[in-house]
């Protein structure tokens, strides 16, 4: 039986070592562009700007490497993963399983909840576009689709996600200019899933969001290199 936390029910204290904090951090800067795809991780200046020691960097790096952010160049080092053209149809192929897996779970189990919470990421994305600000449209974008997945509360639908939308934002954060053109269509794709769940219409959600990935896909195809 599901046990459910009452409000002021203590619960334990999550502390994170350094090694987690950092991967955290070397993870935004990816996510974000402050480390570029291809650049190289000096572990020397990198312990410098974290005012870390060397070992919770590698350990951070480490964890990178697994989650496929990093890769290894023998008698190089560790650089930052470049995505190409396959690797972005492979990014949405695995995104779009995770995501219809945790679609299937709030249709049947969490619509109220999943509702509430979609509609308020996706009136943000309504903002940033009414501003023409692409950059908030992106993180709203980025939001929208966390929210999707963490609202399934499925742990392992989450983790499986996390690093997904890393490498999605990596593609836009390196196409910002160009993508999204049609701002306006991609925010009536997301206010289309919303309303597929509200409806309760499992096929009809789940054929919208196949849709609403394929045309994100093409947006991007054609800007990276083959």
């Amino acid at each position: 039986m599901e046990e459910h936390n009452h409000p002021g029910e203590l619960e334990p204290v999550q502390r994170k070592s350094t090694a987690a904090i950092v991967a955290d951090q070397l993870r935004s800067a990816i996510m974000f562009g402050s480390l570029p795809p291809g650049s190289q991780m000096g572990e020397a200046e990198l312990a410098t700007r974290l005012g870390v020691s060397r070992g919770p960097l590698r350990e951070a790096m480490q964890r990178l490497v697994q989650e496929g952010l990093l890769h290894s160049e023998p008698h190089r080092g560790l650089f930052v993963a470049t995505l190409d053209a396959a690797d972005v149809r492979d990014l949405y192929t695995a995104r779009l399983a995770v995501e219809r897996s945790a679609c299937e779970q709030i249709v049947r189990h969490h619509r109220v909840e999943a509702v509430a919470e979609l509609s308020a990421a996706q009136a943000r994305m309504v903002s940033a576009a009414s501003k023409g600000d692409r950059v908030e449209l992106t993180d709203a974008d980025q939001e929208f689709h966390e929210t999707l997945v963490r609202v399934s509360r499925s742990p392992r639908l989450q983790r499986m996600a996390q690093t997904l939308l890393v490498e999605k934002r990596m593609c836009l954060t390196a196409l910002q200019d160009k993508y999204p053109a049609d701002k306006q269509a991609l925010v009536d794709e997301h206010r289309g899933l919303v309303d597929a769940i509200e409806a309760g219409d499992e096929q009809l959600l789940l054929a919208r969001l196949t849709e609403h990935m394929n045309d994100a896909l093409d947006r991007l195809n054609g800007s990276l290199p083959r």
